[in-house]
């Protein structure tokens, strides 16, 4: 298998593989862990395929995604990966989760991430989600002390609006900006995509396959285990399933013209959107992880790209990305500086 390229991320020398591996789905959300020998096996071969961009969360599991990844990681050349985890998310009680932007927190979930992934430095730590009661000023600072004191290397923020990210980055360089981006997905064109690039921000594109959609088509809803998120989530639903279908065989019969599988379709695109796009598609099978792998060689010409913008445009998709509750980069303002009191 060819190796994969490394670009940089940011403005700040982080070099990744232009595509690395969301582990999310091995541990949450997803239906039931996948065994733990098995997804193992996984990230080292990812790592050994030239993926070295890892990317977790202290909430997937919780924590036992990270657990995961530092087992998998043992004998394996620290310089050679690149260890993604996030803070901002933790649980209340058994069902209830709350969003936490307060430097204590971010100080306690770093220390923890950093015993559970069994090393002394993260190399990119994100605010999983944004806590509209904390001014990101106030985030952000406890972040920069952590990179001043080596815990961490570079920071990025998930789910941000672009005023929120302009705060944030005049405290501290940030690195990456973690946002969904896909064919179905594509409503941060409009403002944060043109942020980053003015700022000189990495994007890292989480579910760039349309949390499988783009891999299984319309009939994955009927496979899904209980517990699986994708059963609730308004896309997968009947009502606009039958809608969204369209677009999966559109794409389907566009790959068969390229040679190509739908998903590298689908991830050929993301890639194709600019040197400082990183997806990090997840999976749980090797074969999978290989033929994302694979979507790196497809080219696509403008005439390409313009046929996928216009199979992609506004009114394709039927449902939104989350129900409503979910937080997202909508809702993340956050107080002025002068709101928080120490």
């Amino acid at each position: 298998m060819a190796g994969v390229r490394k670009v940089k991320l940011g403005s700040q020398g982080f070099e990744v593989s232009a595509q690395g591996l969301g582990c999310m789905g091995m541990s949450y959300l997803y239906g039931k862990p996948k065994p733990e020998p098995d997804m193992i096996k996984l990230i080292q071969h990812a790592v050994n395929a030239g993926i070295t961009l890892l990317d977790t969360s202290d909430i997937y599991g919780p924590e036992t995604n990270e657990i995961l990844i530092g087992k998998a990681l043992t004998g394996v050349v620290r310089e050679k990966v690149q260890l993604a985890t996030k803070f901002g998310f933790m649980y209340e009680s058994s069902n209830h989760m709350e969003v936490s932007g307060d430097p204590a927190y971010v100080k306690h979930a770093c220390e923890a991430s950093l015993k559970r992934l069994g090393v002394d430095c993260i190399d990119m730590y994100y605010q999983h989600r944004i806590d509209n009661r904390v001014p990101i000023e106030i985030t952000m600072g406890a972040l920069k002390e952590l990179v001043e004191e080596g815990k961490i290397k570079y920071v990025g923020l998930s789910e941000a609006s672009a005023s929120t990210i302009r705060r944030a980055h005049a405290v501290h360089p940030l690195t990456a900006i973690q946002l969904e981006w896909s064919l179905w997905t594509r409503d941060v064109e409009e403002e944060i995509i043109p942020t980053c690039r003015e700022l000189g921000i990495g994007i890292v594109t989480y579910s760039p396959l349309g949390r499988g959609f783009f891999s299984s088509g319309p009939t994955m809803v009927e496979k899904l285990e209980d517990g699986d998120l994708r059963k609730f989530l308004p896309r997968f639903q009947p009502e606009n399933i039958e809608h969204n279908k369209i677009m999966f065989e559109r794409v389907n019969e566009m790959a068969a013209k390229k040679g190509c599988t739908p998903s590298q379709l689908a991830l050929a695109w993301v890639h194709h959107q600019g040197n400082d796009v990183v997806p990090i598609p997840g999976t749980t099978k090797i074969e999978n992880l290989e033929q994302n792998i694979k979507a790196l060689s497809v080219k696509l010409t403008p005439e390409d790209m313009a046929e996928l913008e216009a199979i992609a445009s506004a009114d394709s998709v039927k449902g939104g990305r989350y129900w409503d509750g979910i937080p997202t980069f909508k809702d993340t303002e956050t107080p002025p500086l002068s709101y928080w009191k120490s």
